[in-house]
């Protein structure tokens, strides 16, 4: 079973949820997702998120608070790029504000864009479940750094 480690921006203001669209190099489709991504070797978790933040966005921030940890595990009958095994994806979430700078594509990288989204507008979004997660550890603040697991299907991706 292969791993990845990531971390993700929940960056929230006035009702406004900072998403980008991420483009998938193997030309199979776009969907929005946080900015974040993998903790590179050697490298906090901490310093990743504002890394992948200004990298995909654009944009300066802060960590503000550790909102929690997601698992979950990709069966390889229904991985992106099959024949590979099961895929455990773990996020760290993070409540981030933005503090400078201002919004751009990733420079020669996979998100063609970011927004600042309503929440309420997010369920209609063709958008990763970690969106979800993110949101709901953000609106509820587990004290276990945990929520319930998001069903995949629909609009929503692993």
């Amino acid at each position: 079973m292969s791993q990845r480690v990531g971390a993700y921006a929940v960056c929230v203001d006035d009702g406004r949820v900072l998403l980008a669209r991420y483009v998938s190099p193997y030309g199979d489709g776009s969907w929005w997702t946080l900015p974040g991504g993998g903790v590179e070797q050697n490298e906090d978790p901490f310093d990743a998120v504002t890394r992948e933040v200004a990298e995909e966005t654009g944009y300066e921030s802060v960590v503000e608070e550790l909102l929690g940890v997601d698992s979950r595990v990709v069966p390889a009958a229904i991985r992106r790029r099959r024949g590979r095994g099961d895929h455990q994806n773990l996020g760290i979430f993070y409540a981030v504000r933005v503090i400078g700078g201002t919004t751009r594509p990733e420079p020669n990288g996979e998100t063609a864009e970011s927004a600042w989204t309503p929440i309420a507008d997010v369920p209609g979004l063709h958008r990763a479940a970690l969106v979800d997660v993110g949101i709901a550890l953000w609106e509820s603040r587990p004290r276990t750094g945990r929520v319930a697991p998001i069903a995949v299907g629909g609009l929503v991706e692993h």
